[in-house]
């Protein structure tokens, strides 16, 4: 792959990732998401945990639609997201092994993580050329 393809790629990865993260909370109070990704409800309302999750991954998406224009200028968002998200996946599948209440994130959350890591790690150049 070409540094300009790669680049290409990386850059509409980050605007999907934006959007998609920017819309985390209609997807989710419309129930469009919320099937098997082990996000819960607490008597008819969002949990708190949700709550700061999808804050979280938002402001994330906002972020991602910045470093369109200039990926390289902002790379260590790129790679942060990378490595944290291959530490929450790992956290999130030990949990769900020794957890019987978590194990819906082995079929939403845990994959996206990865492939989101994946994505990205690849995408990204590894010096500036």
């Amino acid at each position: 792959m070409t540094d300009k393809t790669r680049m290409k790629c990386l850059r509409a990865a980050l605007a999907l990732l934006g959007v998609f993260f920017i819309t985390l909370l209609p997807m989710f109070m419309l129930s469009i998401w919320r099937s098997g990704w082990a996000w819960e409800w607490q008597d008819g309302h969002i949990s708190h945990f949700t709550w700061m999750i999808l804050a979280i991954y938002m402001t994330l998406g906002v972020f991602f639609l910045l470093a369109i224009r200039d990926p390289l200028k902002h790379s260590s968002l790129i790679w942060f997201t990378v490595w944290s998200s291959v530490a929450h996946a790992g956290v999130m599948t030990y949990s769900a092994i020794i957890d019987p209440l978590e194990r819906g994130h082995l079929v939403g959350d845990i994959p996206a993580l990865v492939v989101l890591a994946l994505v990205f790690g690849i995408l990204m150049p590894r010096k500036a050329s």
